[in-house]
């Protein structure tokens, strides 16, 4: 009965027989071994970027971060939701290695930027003078609020960055859950759609301290291998980051695992209508639901030892988060619906 994130899910078998496989002998360090670049031309076809500039990382805030610090001055303001992981998770990570750029926090429905306040908020900062200049848009793929951005959603919003010279960069941590809820292609929902930098996210879908930052811009890239070094992010045995993601791109399994994901997140959220006292706070999209219940039925679960991350609502309530992730089986979803339930209702 674990809900509480994605990314403390098991890690897939196949990521560690594929290490197994590279842990024989001998291989040149920091991502010059021949597993290394095999992987980032895999996940150069993937996305059909041949030109794009391919790094590894073994967090997603290093992945944010770094990448953010790539495309924006000390002195620019990153654009951003006011509920991103790169605001609210993060500990600052990204006003840190950028050197002290602002981030400027905005609304929209269901953790998703709207276009007209981004528009607003980018002409307020007009160039030039003294005021926090304008930087780069960061999109949250899966919001943090459980959200998708349709394609339409992100080419409105990066045509509007692009219309003032500003670069866009995507947290993919949850871009496979992302992906599949779409039914398009990478290409599609990246640099085809306006993306320039992406971090393309393993870790929240089964593999062990494993993500990737794809730039579709290589000229953007010029500053991210120093930094990665200076950092502390640059691992000498990059070789079993790389046979991570052979194993997560083979056959399509990152898509799998995704796709079970989400589909026990609506089996969840179906469940959960029916539970009383519960409602559903936020559209569901991918693998996360919002909920509020009532605190007897949070206790229940929290007694027997249900994980989800809650808070207190109004009184006599609880709001709280449920992840699911690519090991979630029906047989979780079914316990802790009957502790939500009790006694008198199951």
């Amino acid at each position: 009965m674990y809900f509480a994130s994605d990314n403390a899910g098991p890690v897939i078998p196949e990521a560690f027989e594929a290490m197994a496989r590279v842990n024989q002998g001998y291989a040149y360090a920091y991502g010059n071994d021949p597993y290394s670049e095999t992987i980032r031309a895999k996940i150069r076809d993937l996305f059909e970027a041949p030109q794009a500039e391919v790094f590894f990382v073994p967090s997603g805030t290093a992945a944010n971060a770094l990448a953010l610090a790539s495309i924006t001055r000390p002195f620019e303001a990153i654009f951003t939701h006011e509920s991103a992981h790169i605001e609210m998770s993060e500990a600052n990570a990204a006003e840190f290695f950028t050197g002290g750029a602002k981030l400027v926090t905005l609304a929209g429905a269901g953790g998703k930027i709207d276009p007209a306040a981004l528009s607003l908020a980018i002409e307020a900062r007009a160039r030039g003078g003294v005021d926090t200049q304008r930087g780069p848009l960061s999109l949250t793929q899966v919001s943090d609020l459980g959200g998708v951005y349709d394609l339409d959603h992100i080419r409105a919003l990066t045509g509007i960055a692009d219309e003032f010279g500003l670069a866009t960069h995507m947290d993919g941590a949850r871009f496979a859950n992302a992906l599949v809820h779409l039914g398009c292609s990478p290409a599609e929902m990246t640099w085809k759609s306006g993306i320039d930098v992406l971090s393309f996210g393993g870790t929240k879908n089964g593999l062990m301290a494993a993500e990737a930052v794809v730039f579709f811009k290589p000229e953007l890239a010029a500053e991210f291998g120093i930094r990665r070094l200076r950092a502390g992010h640059m691992l000498s045995k990059q070789r079993f980051i790389a046979a991570q993601y052979e194993a997560y791109l083979e056959a399509d399994r990152w898509l799998a695992l995704a796709r079970h994901a989400n589909d026990m997140a609506a089996v969840l959220e179906r469940e959960l209508r029916d539970v009383k006292g519960v409602e559903i706070l936020q559209t569901r999209e991918a693998n996360l639901l919002f909920i509020s219940l009532p605190a007897d039925a949070h206790k229940r679960a929290q007694d027997a030892g249900a994980m989800y991350y809650a808070s207190p609502a109004k009184s006599g309530e609880i709001n709280a988060r449920l992840v699911c992730n690519w090991a979630t089986s029906r047989a979780d979803i079914d316990q802790i619906i009957t502790l939500f339930k009790g006694p008198k209702n199951v």
